[in-house]
């Protein structure tokens, strides 16, 4: 089975009342740990790669690796581009064999974003290939993407009917609470997504597909492992899961995970060194970081976003 677009799983995703996860890949074992879960488990993937994640792997690997992976478990998948920063970037994946792209021009004014975004769009349905867009800005940082608090900002439902027929999307990322990276909400506090916003762009747009970025949920079981063997992460939680899976009900068809699967990995890993000091092969400390990524992959499946059983 070659690499698929995400049009097809969205179309079911949002009939079904569930949602794909989007897991952002650096390496093999990552690769490794979010597509054996799948497996078991028969969901869709969508494997997401930044800016900044292709610059470190390299595109030529991370494509290979991710070929691998359909090999492997005969699962339909689409390879993606996270935050593409411009037209130039978005070309290059499209060319290079993404399936999907995303062009962030969130942060430009409405009309550039929307000319901006049709750009893209024109160049990639010549090529089969399908386009994310957003309106509203996610506060956070993730690779290049840095957006302090005071410049977020929620999505306007009376845009995203404008937005979305000028441009031609296929899909659209909204903010409404969610926060990039593992520094969301502090300790006390308690965080709401705004399903009303969410409910009136699902009106206004019925049956098109939505997205959830920065929807971590940073796991307290991670953190404390990290700051026990050696890390000084400060308190902080994520996105309720509950609220995901609510939203995945929802217009949600796509909900985007990288912090949790970081979180897992380097908290195994640090565990591991600290167990064994004298032990220097990355056979040994990579084996329970992927192992890690494998069962947290699989609880989001199966628990927050409802896909398994569905590819």
């Amino acid at each position: 089975m070659p690499l698929v677009t995400t049009k097809e799983m969205f179309e079911k995703a949002y009939k079904g009342g569930y949602a794909i996860g989007a897991f952002n890949v650096n390496n093999m074992e990552i690769v490794q740990g979010i597509t054996e879960a799948a497996k078991e488990v028969n969901a869709p993937l969508i494997l997401q790669v930044s800016k900044g994640a292709r610059a470190y792997a390299n595109h030529t690997y991370l494509m290979k690796l991710v070929e691998a992976a359909v090999i492997e478990t005969g699962l339909p998948i689409a390879l993606h581009l996270d935050h593409g920063s411009d037209y130039e970037l978005c070309k290059s994946c499209i060319d290079g064999g993404f399936t999907s792209v995303m062009i962030d021009a969130s942060g430009k004014p409405f009309e550039e974003n929307i000319a901006i975004t049709r750009k893209v769009v024109e160049y990639a349905h010549d090529h089969g290939v399908v386009v994310e867009a957003e309106l509203g800005t996610l506060a956070g940082i993730e690779d290049e993407v840095n957006v302090s608090a005071e410049d977020s900002s929620y999505t306007r439902p009376e845009d995203v009917q404008e937005f979305v027929e000028k441009t031609g999307c296929d899909s659209l990322a909204i903010a409404i609470g969610t926060s990039h990276g593992a520094y969301k909400f502090k300790p006390g506090t308690n965080p709401q997504l705004r399903f009303d916003i969410l409910e009136e762009v699902e009106k206004r747009l019925p049956g098109f597909p939505i997205v959830l970025h920065g929807a971590s949920s940073v796991p307290q079981e991670f953190v404390n492992i990290i700051n026990a063997n050696g890390g000084k992460m400060p308190g902080a939680i994520g996105v309720p899961e509950e609220q995901l899976r609510k939203a995945a009900s929802m217009a949600v068809c796509k909900i985007n995970i990288d912090s949790d699967l970081r979180l897992a990995l380097t908290a195994n890993i640090r565990k591991y060194f600290n167990d064994h000091p004298d032990h220097f092969d990355p056979r040994q400390y990579l084996t329970p970081g992927r192992a890690a990524i494998k069962e947290m992959v699989k609880h989001k499946i199966v628990d927050v976003l409802g896909c398994d059983g569905k590819a």
